[in-house]
């Protein structure tokens, strides 16, 4: 696909996924969201930090944003994305908790921001988005100031990918044995021809799967030192993808509390196994997910 159209298949995509974007991913702004936010920040950056002023390239609807600023982690947010859907359901939830964030609809190609004007740059699954991550890196290092972050985290690794694929064919496998066993029916308009068009885009949206050393020569590339590629959840991802692909195919309202309980309480118990001894142990080009980050000269 040619950059332009790219560019519009994810606006349409984000733009119908926005009103249903927080409960399809479980994104919360309470005390565990904050958490999982700063603890993938933290690890990103191998470290506590605080921030000034942080700029958030793809948004969405304020996952990493929102929470960063509720645990004081950036004194001041700037969010942009380039869905206006996703934009403002962002400032209604940041409306709801009472905190000030400035969202500005923007390609992060071209940032309409001053040389040297933040000190962190991140985001959180954005990067595979982006067509032309050449100049994407040269605006994130542009607006830094000396001594400045980027640390982007979620993005998808071109293996662990690949890896992810086995419990989403196992699942489809044993749907309709476990939909009985959940007495859940099949979701409506489940099948071959009955997908969505949010489901056709989201196809095609994802632009990239990485290998650590492709987004190292990125910041590299760009003129950024002290980079570090990190792989994060394995056990996890795969777990959470077999969920996932199970629950997709029986009605929501179907799906038993018990058992959203047990995947809920299983993921959160194999993140901290992938934490605590995977990712120690086993190279970052396996995970599901690559976390970078970098530092400004």
């Amino acid at each position: 696909m040619q950059p332009e159209a790219i560019r519009e298949a994810n606006v349409r995509y984000h733009d119908l996924a926005a009103a249903h974007y927080d409960s399809k991913w479980g994104i919360s702004y309470s005390d565990l969201g904050r958490a999982q936010v700063v603890g993938k920040l933290r690890k990103a950056l191998g470290g506590e930090e605080s921030f000034g002023r942080g700029l958030e390239i793809g948004a969405g609807t304020g996952y990493f944003t929102l929470n960063l600023l509720q645990a004081g982690v950036i004194e001041r947010g700037v969010a942009t994305d380039i869905s206006p859907g996703m934009l403002a359901t962002l400032s209604d939830s940041a409306e709801r908790l009472g905190l000030d964030v400035k969202a500005v609809r923007c390609e992060a190609t071209e940032l309409p921001f001053s040389d040297e004007s933040f000190d962190l740059v991140y985001g959180h699954a954005v990067l595979h988005h982006l067509p032309d991550l050449e100049v994407a890196f040269t605006e994130f290092r542009r607006v830094l100031r000396p001594g400045g972050r980027i640390a982007f985290c979620g993005e998808p690794s071109y293996y662990g990918d690949r890896l992810a694929e086995l419990p989403k064919r196992g699942a489809a496998f044993v749907a309709p044995l476990w939909r009985t066993l959940m007495r859940a029916a099949p979701r409506v308009g489940i099948g071959p021809h009955a997908e969505s068009e949010e489901d056709e885009l989201e196809r095609v949206v994802d632009v990239h799967a990485f290998t650590p050393d492709q987004l190292e020569r990125h910041a590299r590339a760009a003129g950024l030192e002290a980079v570090r590629v990190q792989g994060e959840e394995l056990a996890a991802s795969l777990f959470g993808w077999a969920n996932r692909s199970l629950e997709a195919t029986a009605e929501p309202a179907e799906v038993p509390w018990a058992w959203r309980q047990y995947a809920h309480k299983g993921y959160l118990a194999l993140q901290a196994l992938d934490r605590t001894l995977l990712e120690r142990r086993l190279p970052p080009a396996i995970f599901y997910n690559l976390l970078l980050s970098a530092r400004v000269p």
